[in-house]
């Protein structure tokens, strides 16, 4: 095996080998449980859905400019701009509830970049009062005034461990409510009600699902360049509600997320055997998936959540196998004497797209989901590497390093590789996920050490769209990176 062969199978396999770190090696190579459902709930007003609700479709008739309905692409070049006064509390417990979640909707709504929420202290109408009450018709005229597309007005009632919270969606231009929903659950889950909000904002005013109710699963970061720790964490897609789910004791690496949320999959080095393990959210249990002579890493659940598809390590490279989660039946379906890696499935588990050197460099293929069919997409001149496809099913996202490239970069491109595009770049940033909506990725960036501590290192989960607007930093505990994005209420 050549020496980039080498590389390219230690890179799959040891993400953040240490301490001379993956750009080093590449070079030297030539180049908590379960969240609780919410129950007793109801909707008030023009049909809202009842219970967690799929948010209503945008509305209909009218000028586009004459409403706060308007499609993604409009609000990109002009964010819509969005009141959100504090929900009204009949007492400093609900108050405060109040103003807690018209901020957390404040923040998702504003973190997407495609609303513009509308500073309180240019409120004409007290927040307290926005809409003389959160059943009254609001004062249009006076959010008008100040630019208001889109208004969003709330009440919360605390009453012992539980809490009911409504909430009004009005288009200020067209003076009207598009939306009007309540919900009870436990205090607990205050922030969750929050994003679900949000979720409905987002959906009513752009039509298509939001991602604010969701969850990520990352690789917390600490201690000395040279010796990190790495454990297991997960987090609210806001950075909050942050608990770790492993101890440290052993290095993990590449978690994914089952499709209902409620198994994450990755890879952990456990008594020095390097294998891939399921790790149940509801009871903390986890269990090594399969039996192997070999390394299996790189691991990504099927569609349906039934099976899971990853790497086995054999001879100096390695194959895909998929493993049945009910039955434990494994097979293999690449066998290319090469180092197949990265596995992934299209949204409707027709295909799998994966990388391999079988053509000498880390490349780009999809196959049918036997191991038929297997086609390369890849022609750049440089290394692709973790591809992951859009729930949309329309692009791939990639690490994309070497040949021509100075840094590294995130790329999509289509399934068929047509309109490959770079849309984030610097020194290391790999591991691309998508939110359930295709429309935002997330991945890590990794700063350049200096000196033998690793003087200067910093790793980070980052967002961007799949345009290449609207990059932010994703608030995170500590260090992190090898971030996977939860289904939408996951």
């Amino acid at each position: 095996m050549t020496d980039a062969r080498t590389n390219f199978l230690h890179r799959s396999m040891f993400p953040h080998i240490s301490p001379l770190g993956r750009r080093r090696m590449i070079a030297g190579a030539a180049g908590s449980a379960g969240l609780i459902g919410l129950g007793g709930t109801g909707a008030f007003a023009q049909g809202a859905p009842q219970g967690v609700p799929a948010a209503a479709p945008p509305a209909g008739g009218g000028d586009a400019g004459q409403s706060a309905v308007i499609d993604v692409n409009r609000a990109r070049a002009a964010p819509i701009p969005i009141a959100i006064p504090d929900f009204v509390g009949g007492d400093p417990a609900s108050a405060t509830l109040g103003h807690n979640i018209a901020q957390v909707i404040t923040n998702d709504l504003g973190n997407c970049g495609l609303f513009r929420p509308i500073a309180p202290s240019a409120f004409i109408q007290p927040s307290g009062a926005a809409a003389g009450g959160p059943s009254a018709v609001p004062a249009f005229q006076n959010w008008a005034a100040i630019g208001t597309q889109a208004l969003v007005t709330g009440q919360v009632q605390a009453s012992g461990s539980t809490i009911s919270v409504q909430f009004r969606l009005w288009d200020v231009l067209a003076q009207k409510q598009l939306q009007g929903t309540a919900y009870t659950t436990g205090q607990a889950n205050w922030r969750r009600i929050a994003h679900i909000i949000a979720d409905v904002i987002y959906q009513r005013l752009l039509g298509e699902p939001g991602y604010f109710d969701t969850r990520i699963v990352y690789v917390s970061l600490t201690g000395p360049r040279a010796r990190q720790v790495h454990r297991l964490a997960i987090m609210d897609q806001d950075g909050a509600n942050n608990r770790f789910l492993t101890d440290g004791t052993w290095m993990v690496l590449s978690p994914r997320f089952a499709p209902k949320g409620d198994l994450i999959c990755f890879m952990s080095y456990a008594n020095q055997q390097p294998r891939v393990y399921l790790f149940n959210l509801a009871t903390g249990q986890q269990r090594v998936l399969g039996e192997f002579s070999g390394m299996t890493f790189a691991p990504r659940f099927s569609p349906d959540g039934q099976t899971v598809v990853m790497a086995v390590a054999r001879g100096g490279g390695s194959s895909i196998v998929t493993v049945n989660l009910a039955s434990h039946t494994t097979q293999q379906i690449t066998n290319s004497n090469s180092i197949d890696v990265s596995p992934c499935y299209s949204p409707d588990g027709s295909q799998i797209v994966f990388n391999s050197d079988r053509d000498g460099t880390p490349q780009l293929y999809i196959m049918n989901a036997d191991g038929s069919g297997v086609k390369r997409i890849s022609f750049g001149h440089a290394n692709y590497t973790s591809p992951v496809w859009s729930p949309r099913g329309d692009l791939i996202a990639f690490t994309r390093y070497g040949g021509n490239e100075a840094n590294f970069s995130i790329g999509v491109m289509a399934p068929d590789g047509t309109g490959e595009r770079a849309i984030a770049a610097g020194w290391d940033v790999e591991g691309p996920t998508f939110c359930p909506n295709g429309r935002v990725i997330m991945y890590f960036s990794q700063s350049r050490a200096v000196g033998n501590q690793g003087q200067g290192f910093s790793s980070q989960l980052m967002t961007i769209d799949i345009t290449g607007f609207n990059q932010r930093i994703e608030p995170t505990a500590t260090q992190a990176s090898d971030p996977a994005w939860s289904p939408l209420g996951g």
